[in-house]
């Protein structure tokens, strides 16, 4: 953005959070857009009649607002993408997940990796970027999902039955849930190789142990992370009542650690990734859903 007499402040000898404060109105109503370059000290200095230490702290507030990207000696910063609004804060799996995976159906080659008790949440934050596929508003070339779900052969730590002589029957509900949601998620995402001429792959392996937590790998580029809150609850079936130690996944809160976000959340993404390709490729087994 190149300082004309139009941008030029009219209150001379601001203080370092005004001329943040200014800057950060000018972003937001697109006077700086992202991408571009801020201006440099020079030209802020004199724009706001201060010296350039000041214009330095109102570039570290903005950096530490993550306004700013590229801060360096070298040459002015630029504007940063802004964060999503569903990551501000950990929201619930239901809430949270939905908006990440519809970003993630932007990209052309979509890769979704899951680590998780069932795929109740992945399910449902799958219907918008099918709508919208289905819609004509995006068309990725490929999706490729992976998705590692405990194997019906082991004895899980939840859910489990709180009282003898309910084991079977809570495992079976469990298997159940576990079958009839990766096969509907599979259906629905490989209906795109007739309707749309898009290049899926679902693919599912079995995991030997109950995973504690569930792990969402969005186009590598993402990792989404969630825990599993164990809780004693009954519930009404066919068979009775059930008194279960059980974890209701869709309500854990997400956490999500982002590449772009800094050498911290990189490194996440990096050894999240490498921890469900180590899986992927050893321990786990073939899977199928039946």
């Amino acid at each position: 953005m190149v300082v004309t007499q139009e941008n030029v402040a009219v209150n001379t000898g601001s203080t370092p959070q005004e001329i943040a404060r200014t800057l950060r109105e000018r972003i937001r109503t697109g006077d700086l857009k992202v991408g571009d370059r801020l201006p440099t000290q020079a030209e802020l200095a004199e724009e706001f009649g201060v010296e350039r230490g000041a214009v330095r702290q109102a570039v570290r507030v903005l950096q530490d607002d993550g306004l700013l990207t590229n801060v360096s000696k070298g040459s002015p910063p630029r504007i940063a993408e802004p964060p999503s609004p569903a990551l501000d804060e950990p929201q619930p799996t239901m809430v949270g997940l939905g908006p990440r995976v519809t970003e993630a159906f932007s990209a052309p080659h979509v890769r979704i990796d899951a680590a998780c008790l069932t795929a109740q949440s992945l399910l449902p934050a799958l219907a918008e970027p099918l709508r919208m596929i289905h819609e004509g508003r995006i068309r990725p070339e490929r999706i490729d999902v992976r998705v590692l779900l405990p194997s019906r052969d082991i004895q899980l730590a939840f859910p489990t039955a709180a009282v003898e002589g309910d084991g079977d029957t809570v495992h079976s509900r469990w298997l159940g849930m576990r079958n009839a949601q990766g096969q509907v998620l599979q259906y629905n995402l490989q209906g795109l190789r007739s309707t749309h001429k898009i290049d899926v792959n679902v693919t599912f392996r079995a995991l030997p142990f109950t995973p504690p937590v569930k792990l969402y790998l969005l186009n590598g580029t993402e990792a989404l992370f969630a825990y599993y809150m164990v809780t004693r609850r009954e519930e009404q079936t066919e068979a009775g009542m059930l008194d279960m130690y059980d974890a209701v996944g869709s309500e854990s809160l997400l956490f999500s650690f982002e590449r772009r976000s800094g050498h911290r959340d990189a490194a996440f993404v990096d050894q999240s990734q490498m921890w469900f390709d180590a899986l992927w490729e050893t321990i786990t087994t073939d899977l199928t859903l039946s």
